[in-house]
Order: C-alpha cells, then structure tokens, then sequence
C-alpha cells in the first residue's frame, strides 16, 4: 500500500503483480494520478471496483462493505457441504483439541485444504480466525475429531455466507483489539492461544 498525503487529501495505491487499485479524497488527485498511469503504462480502467482478489467489493453512500460469499459458496461446493445444515457457532462450546495419537487418520491433503481455503476466507471473516487457526494445528497428523472440528466451521460458514467487513462512512478510524487468554488451552503444548 502506498499513501500520499497533500494538506487535508490522501492519495492510496494498492498494487498485487499486475492488479493495481487506487483511490483518492481529491478527485484532482485521481485524475491526474490516473493521467501519469495511463501514459507510462498499458492500464484499463474499470471503473468503481466491485471485485478484488476474491474479494468482493460494495460501496454505497453509507460506507464499504467486503465480504466473500462467492469464495465461500465456491468452497462448499468444493468440500460437498453446499447442502449441510448450518450451525450457530464455528465451534462446539469448550472443546479441547489434542494430537490423540490413537486416533483415526484422515486424508491430510484434504484437511490441508480445507484448512488453506478457510485461512483464505478470513480475509474477510475475522469470526472464523481463532477457530480456523486452532484446527491449523493439527495439520500434521488430522485425525477424525480434528477433522469433525473443522466441518463444523463450515456448517457456520454455510449459515453466515454473507457475512464481512463494514466500513462505515464518515468514522474515524480507531483499532479496537479485545483479548482474552486462554490459559494453556492447547492440550499438547499447555501454550495459551490469544
């Protein structure tokens, strides 16, 4: 990302390889930063962006709203769950997760990849994080509870498929960050998952 700020006017430039977005508070800023573009370089201009890398793009009046639900339906589909029943919650309430060596192997691969695509999902769900990240740990040797945890993200995922990120207008923009420690939560390394 990169920023240009003139007095009271901010100029931002967002370049992924060979996509590139850009907006501006100045439309005069805009105009002549597309100008420079347009002339140094081959550039088709799309207009008001509603799809970027995956992710797909709302803009209103009141604000930006970024979400996945294409991606989500398209990973459904991929895993056989376009037809499960959804859940209320990504996890089951206080389950514990271990290596359980004894335990039934699955197909690593398709856990992986599962995993991957979730990982890839939480670009715009920060809901699904903690829980995506918690199966992530057992990518080594899934077994079958391992494997039952993560179906069940996507029973939630089934039933909040569009849901995002809200960016309202006219907000200032603050962090805000919650925590809460789980105090030795993993059952194999006693390590706190924050």
């Amino acid at each position: 990302l990169f920023t240009r700020k003139t007095g009271k006017h901010i100029l931002l430039v967002q370049i992924y390889v060979d996509d590139i977005i850009f907006a501006s508070t100045d439309p005069k800023d805009y105009d002549m930063f597309s100008n420079d573009m347009s002339s140094k370089f081959q550039m088709s201009m799309m207009g008001q962006m509603s799809f970027f890398l995956g992710l797909q793009v709302s803009q209103s009046p009141g604000g930006i709203f970024i979400n996945q639900s294409k991606f989500a339906l398209e990973i459904l589909k991929k895993f056989g769950m376009d037809s499960c029943d959804s859940v209320d919650t990504p996890m089951v309430d206080r389950l514990k997760l271990d290596e359980d060596l004894s335990g039934i192997s699955v197909d690593q691969t398709r856990f992986r990849s599962m995993v991957g695509s979730l990982m890839y999902l939480t670009a715009s769900r920060p809901d699904l994080v903690f829980d995506v990240c918690i199966c992530a740990r057992y990518q080594a040797n899934p077994i079958k509870k391992h494997i039952e945890a993560l179906k069940r993200v996507f029973w939630y995922l089934k039933g909040t498929i569009n849901w995002g990120i809200w960016y309202p207008k006219d907000t200032a923009m603050a962090l805000t960050a919650y925590e809460d420690a789980d105090h030795a939560g993993c059952q194999d390394t006693r390590r706190s998952t924050s």
